[in-house]
């Protein structure tokens, strides 16, 4: 089994307004280097075999905290990157739904079927975010790796590897908190989750 320990990266300016970031490049804050510092100690004595993350600036620089303390080069992966939410891109959900009522209706009744508007599809999204995390698992079996990704895509990978329907995303899996880490287990196509935000240092040791 691939022990794999996804975590969100730190926060951002746009995560403390609660803007929606997604594709768009931006910083970790001070908030979210203090979060990204806080994983590299625990990683420090993990026993990690590898560090995987998305392209994403704020996924890489929360990656580059734990590559300093465990002497492992991140590997980019562009299918961790976060789901596209289009015209959404910068918003707060009280601005989208001024802007796009009707779109904003359907996608609270059903994210997975109704994408924010110009989104990309979760379902797509889900698809290759489990791809990627069943190649990373293939790499290094039985070995523990820490995923630095996206908040939206863990929850619908989570979701899919899981066996939940992804229009339940947002309801059973609230929000992945920064820097925190949620542990599943990779064996074949059987898939366990261990762990699920939990702060680093108080759990998910060697």
């Amino acid at each position: 089994m691939t022990h794999l320990f996804l975590v969100r990266h730190g926060a951002t300016i746009l995560h403390a307004e609660n803007r929606y970031a997604g594709t768009t490049d931006v910083a970790l804050d001070r908030a979210g280097y203090a979060q990204a510092e806080r994983l590299a100690a625990w990683t420090a004595k993990a026993g990690l075999a590898a560090i995987w993350c998305s392209p994403l600036s704020r996924a890489r620089e929360t990656a580059a905290s734990a590559a300093r303390t465990t002497g492992l080069e991140p590997r980019i992966d562009e299918r961790l990157r976060e789901i596209d939410f289009g015209q959404i891109e910068g918003k707060t959900m009280v601005e989208a739904e001024q802007l796009f009522p009707e779109e904003i209706r359907r996608f609270r009744a059903d994210p997975a079927t109704y994408p924010m508007p110009g989104g990309e599809d979760p379902l797509q999204a889900a698809r290759r975010g489990v791809s990627a995390l069943r190649d990373i698992a293939s790499e290094h079996p039985s070995g523990r790796v820490l995923v630095v990704a996206h908040n939206t895509l863990i929850r619908l990978t989570l979701c899919s590897l899981l066996g939940i329907p992804l229009a339940s995303y947002r309801t059973v899996f609230p929000v992945v908190r920064n820097g925190a880490l949620t542990e599943i287990g990779l064996e074949g196509e059987k898939t366990a989750l261990l762990q699920y935000n939990s702060p680093p240092g108080t759990t998910g040791g060697p």
